[in-house]
């Protein structure tokens, strides 16, 4: 047992100065170059390449901002051009003598009611406050997000304009509805699509009523008031009892149009800004 205690520890202490004996090779690491990546796909278990190509020159920037420089131009050229279109064709009618363009103020119920709107709007989350202004955006966003908003505003008192009758006692009756529903409508729970459908039956119903209804009812016939009395006198009759304006048919034409466009800027509105 004594010699082989004495065989172990010699056959340690040769290891040990062959250990010591080695030479020590001084140098820096250098990392070997990939011709391939690897990217396992963990959905599907396929396995991709990329060549050493396609990692030393990436995609270039001009392909990753188009996405971004088209929602830039959807924001802020696109729609505040289809709003300040609303907002020139709200107050628009035809002339019925000489078929003149006659541009006509909105009163100030449709003011009233274009900011009752907008109130709606943010309580049905269309536009979220804190999606648009923020103190992470820049001065300038802030201020373009604005212009944006400030257009909504100005193309939604338009529209007003342009569904509420001018004059007469169609103007107190239609607005007075107007004013019950929206007064309703800011303490009922709304969603988005909830508001929209809300919003289209609204608008869709007051169109028909002026444009449609109180528009045959009301002459349109050219001469003397004389000859008309003469021709319809009960039409006449009702024309200067409504005291309704009287206006070419073309008007209504346009009028459609005008809401066709604001609700299709009220679809392409996002609730919240990109951040970029």
């Amino acid at each position: 047992m004594g010699r082989e205690r004495e065989g172990e520890m010699k056959e340690e202490e040769k290891e040990i100065k062959e250990v010591e004996e080695l030479s020590v090779i001084d140098g820096e690491l250098i990392e070997a170059s990939v011709n391939k990546e690897i990217i396992e796909s963990e959905v599907e278990g396929e396995v991709s390449t990329k060549s050493k190509n396609e990692i030393a020159f990436p995609k270039s920037e001009t392909q990753n901002t188009r996405p971004i420089n088209s929602k830039y131009y959807l924001q802020y050229v696109f729609l505040p051009l289809i709003f300040l279109t609303v907002t020139l064709l709200g107050g628009m009618r035809i002339g019925i003598e000489a078929n003149e363009f006659i541009f006509l103020k909105p009163a100030l119920i449709c003011l009233v009611f274009g900011v009752v709107l907008i109130v709606l709007f943010f309580r049905a989350n269309l536009i979220r406050l804190d999606g648009w202004f923020s103190e992470d955006f820049s001065t300038l966003k802030n201020i373009a997000n604005g212009a944006v908003i400030f257009s909504l505003f100005a193309a939604s008192t338009q529209v007003f304009n342009s569904l509420i009758p001018e004059q007469g006692l169609p103007f107190w009756i239609i607005a007075f509805c107007f004013f019950w529903t929206l007064w309703n409508n800011l303490f009922a729970e709304f969603d988005t699509r909830r508001l929209l459908q809300s919003l289209g039956g609204l608008f869709g119903l007051a169109f028909v009523v002026k444009y449609l209804v109180l528009a045959n009812i009301v002459t349109d016939e050219k001469g003397s008031w004389i000859t008309r009395i003469w021709e319809n006198p009960t039409q006449e009759f009702i024309t200067y009892i409504l005291d309704i304006p009287r206006f070419s048919s073309a008007t209504g034409y346009i009028q459609f149009f005008t809401l066709i466009f604001f609700l299709i800027g009220l679809f392409l509105i996002k609730p919240k800004v990109d951040s970029e």
